[in-house]
């Protein structure tokens, strides 16, 4: 299968931005990992890892921060693990998981190759890097642990997979739609300005991005509860909510699927 590849550098407002890409059958899948102070927020994917290595050795990091478990973040941990030396910390619900095989649909594996084992270590409320503290902000939904990481001195919030895009169409089976807004909501309580998501890149204006994000979550909230209170069912509110078919649901074999995000309201 012909998989194509890329990846590309840049810094924005100080932040080391590395972007990695991988594209097959009309569907690209992005993720970013970023550095900063000399942290390195996520470490893209297992099969992006041969273009990722001259990134990693070219920058200076100390330490590592994992925002979630998953193989786009969590690919190169090992070899940063290593060959770097570098310390890992993420949150604490994960740790047992990261330490094993990785066990993922073959999709998924196609896409962004097979997570190596490795060791991390439990991430604190805050941690510190050369010249600030940082806040560790709890934010499920997504995943399970998945957390965002605010630079107090700088005002920048890297959101992992909080935002990657505001109309959310398709979620994962077992993600969270009620979650996924108070984690917005938390996160909008905090003072930053700057904010870098692991797939959508840098947002500008990031603040409003997510209220935006978070304000058409409430109101989607809002037509699923409508029309489920009405007597319709899941996927009658799909078709009305959800009509176009989407790539990933079929390559998937359903496991992104717009009918996950009605569930996971309906379930509260």
């Amino acid at each position: 299968m012909l998989l194509k590849r890329n990846f590309k550098q840049q810094t924005i407002n100080g932040v080391q931005s590395g972007h990695g890409s991988v594209a097959f059958q009309g569907v690209q899948l992005n993720v970013h990992c970023y550095v900063v102070d000399s942290v390195l927020i996520d470490t893209g994917a297992k099969s992006l890892e041969h273009l990722y290595m001259p990134f990693f050795r070219q920058t200076d990091i100390t330490q590592v921060v994992i925002t979630h478990f998953h193989e786009d973040h969590t690919g190169c941990a090992a070899f940063l693990q290593k060959e770097l030396q570098l310390p890992i910390y993420m949150d604490d619900k994960m740790l047992e998981y990261c330490k094993k095989k990785a066990d993922y649909p073959m999709y998924r594996k196609l896409f962004w190759g097979k997570r190596l084992p490795f060791h991390a270590q439990e991430m604190g409320e805050t941690f510190s890097s050369s010249n600030t503290t940082w806040d560790v902000i709890k934010t499920p939904g997504h995943a399970i642990g998945h957390l965002a990481f605010l630079n107090r001195e700088t005002g920048q919030l890297f959101t992992g997979d909080l935002y990657c895009q505001e109309k959310t169409k398709v979620i994962l089976r077992e993600e969270s739609i009620p979650m996924i807004i108070e984690s917005l909501k938390r996160v909008l309580t905090y003072d930053f300005d700057d904010v870098f998501c692991s797939h959508a890149g840098y947002l500008e204006n990031g603040r409003h991005a997510l209220e935006r994000k978070l304000n058409y979550l409430l109101e989607l909230q809002e037509k699923v509860i409508s029309l489920y209170n009405n007597g319709m069912t899941s996927i009658q509110i799909k078709k009305i909510l959800f009509p176009k078919k989407y790539p990933i649901i079929l390559l998937s074999s359903g496991e992104w699927d717009s009918i996950h995000i009605i569930d996971s309201i309906i379930q509260g």
